[in-house]
């Protein structure tokens, strides 16, 4: 009998623990979307931008209207402008975004990778097989950018997301680092000297090995959200979901324009000059700046394994409110109560753009100025599918990191 009282009164505060966790877990979904409620959306903004760019954006937040260039009206209003310009002038300003996307943190870095695999198959050949290589490379950039954005489009996923697998990172780092010793000599890839007279079989792996490269090089890049990949993907998923079906097509001209410098790269890089001992030491500061990426990815995904066995807590945590704490809308209140406006920064800590960010744009002491006015939130999105940081970022729209959403107080309330 005592150990059926024991036992009901076990299971009679398991059931009220249950309960309690699953009214407090309403009650903190509830109370981040009644503190939401209070704010109007007035401006959002998306992926790096410089001190000039970020003044404007804070501008047009306050009201201070100036004239945008063509550029940025479709980036603002991405369905506006095609209703107004159509078709042909929308795809031709995509085209060259695409191409603006190989001045970004994320693909700059692979340059050296991108030289070495052209470089390699098109010296000392002719100039057609170099520029068919540098396209076939291009090809790799533009069917995996477009799987990318149709993954988001079509799937809701968050572009970028990729990587913010500590796998995905670890596979990256352990590819550059093998890739990095060959440079060094430590074992041999044969990239840098292929032979004027190839078989068939090393034809294809010349192809694929560039094929391959540029498809990672889209992987990486796929991490840096710029202002006219979510342009893109939101007109995209419009069309779509207005019967425009070629609308998901968007994607890969973005990438297309992000490949298009690379075929004529590798014709250039046909007519370099034989190989000899010049070729070594270029070969050994390539390798330096591979290791570099390899130590990079490789310190990336070890910090996102950690995070992810590593349980949540900590006063990190209060600071930049990952959604597993009361602190979004305890600071979303706070700031309603003083009639504040508010700037949430989505970030993430595989957002390159989001970093570089941290390190420049806020830096300036014009923009530190101009943000004392805001309550400054800056929201973790590193674990994007945990709840409720998932349902927060949704809510928002938010396609891709870094994204900054401005909110003011609506009057009245």
């Amino acid at each position: 009998m005592k150990k059926l009282i024991l036992f009901s009164f076990l299971l009679l505060t398991a059931l009220t623990g249950t309960a309690q966790t699953a009214v407090q877990t309403a009650q903190s979904d509830n109370s981040w979307r009644k503190a939401v409620s209070q704010f109007t959306v007035v401006r959002t903004g998306t992926g790096y931008m410089n001190e000039a760019d970020f003044t404007e954006f804070l501008d047009r937040a306050e009201g201070m209207h100036k004239r945008p260039g063509i550029f940025k009206m479709f980036t603002a209003r991405p369905v506006k402008f095609y209703e107004r310009w159509g078709m042909w002038p929308t795809l031709a300003l995509i085209l060259f975004g695409g191409l603006a996307l190989n001045l970004t943190p994320c693909v700059l870095p692979m340059i050296p990778v991108n030289l070495t695999i052209i470089g390699a198959g098109a010296q000392s050949e002719s100039r057609r097989k170099g520029f068919a290589l540098g396209a076939v490379y291009g090809l790799g950039i533009t069917v995996v950018y477009g799987i990318l954005g149709l993954a988001v489009v079509l799937g809701g996923a968050k572009f970028g997301a990729l990587n913010a697998n500590p796998w995905f990172n670890l596979g990256i780092a352990a590819i550059f680092l093998a890739l990095a010793l060959a440079m060094f000599n430590v074992f041999h890839i044969d990239l840098t000297k292929l032979h004027r007279h190839l078989n068939r079989r090393q034809v294809e792996e010349e192809f694929l090995a560039a094929f391959s490269i540029g498809g990672l090089s889209a992987l990486l890049a796929g991490a840096c959200v710029a202002p006219v990949v979510i342009a893109v993907l939101l007109l995209s998923g419009n069309l779509y979901t207005n019967g425009v079906h070629a609308g998901l097509a968007l994607p890969f001209v973005l990438g297309l324009g992000m490949a298009l410098p690379w075929p004529f790269a590798g014709a250039g890089l046909s007519f370099l000059p034989k190989p000899g001992r010049w070729m070594e030491w270029v070969k050994r500061g390539f390798g330096v700046l591979i290791l570099v990426l390899a130590i990079y990815y490789g310190m990336l995904g070890g910090r996102l394994l950690i995070a992810r066995l590593a349980p949540p807590g900590g006063e990190e945590h209060l600071v930049f409110c990952n959604g597993q704490n009361t602190c979004f809308h305890d600071m979303l209140n706070e700031a309603f109560a003083a009639g504040q406006p508010v700037l949430i920064d989505f970030w993430a800590d595989w957002c390159k753009n989001c970093h570089a960010m941290d390190s420049t744009t806020f830096e300036a002491p014009d923009i530190k100025n101009r943000l004392t006015q805001y309550k400054v939130l800056k929201f973790d999105a590193t674990n994007y599918k945990e709840s409720p940081a998932k349902e927060i970022l949704d809510h928002f729209g938010v396609m891709g990191l870094p994204t900054y959403i401005i909110l003011k107080p609506v009057k009245g309330e």
